[in-house]
């Protein structure tokens, strides 16, 4: 389980925004759980899981990966998993990376 940062300006459309990124980057709709937790299974992800953090000012993804997934699979699954994220948070990869290491330093 991972948890995200959301840029200032995208925290107000949160609940949204993470629905319509799974549509846009996964092209599925995605399933809803009753606690607010959105899943859709796609190339080498048996199931991404998203939901709202506290006070909606964080994302977090919970995954389970396909082990047997071919290296093409895999390739796609994380070019849309990243355009995943930048849509939702609005931070690019290297803007993640850089606040991820700010937390463990």
């Amino acid at each position: 389980m991972q948890e995200y940062q959301i840029k200032r300006g995208y925290t107000k459309d949160l609940a949204e925004s993470m629905v319509q990124g799974l549509r846009d980057q996964f092209g599925l709709e995605p399933e809803v759980s009753g606690d607010g937790h959105y899943i859709v299974t796609y190339g080498a992800l048996r199931r991404l899981e998203v939901w709202s953090g506290e006070k909606g000012k964080t994302l977090i993804i919970d995954t389970e990966a396909d082990r047997n997934a071919d290296d093409d699979a895999i390739i796609d699954t994380n070019r849309r998993f990243r355009n995943y994220l930048q849509q939702v948070t609005g931070y690019t990869a290297k803007e993640r990376a850089k606040k991820t290491q700010k937390i463990t330093d």
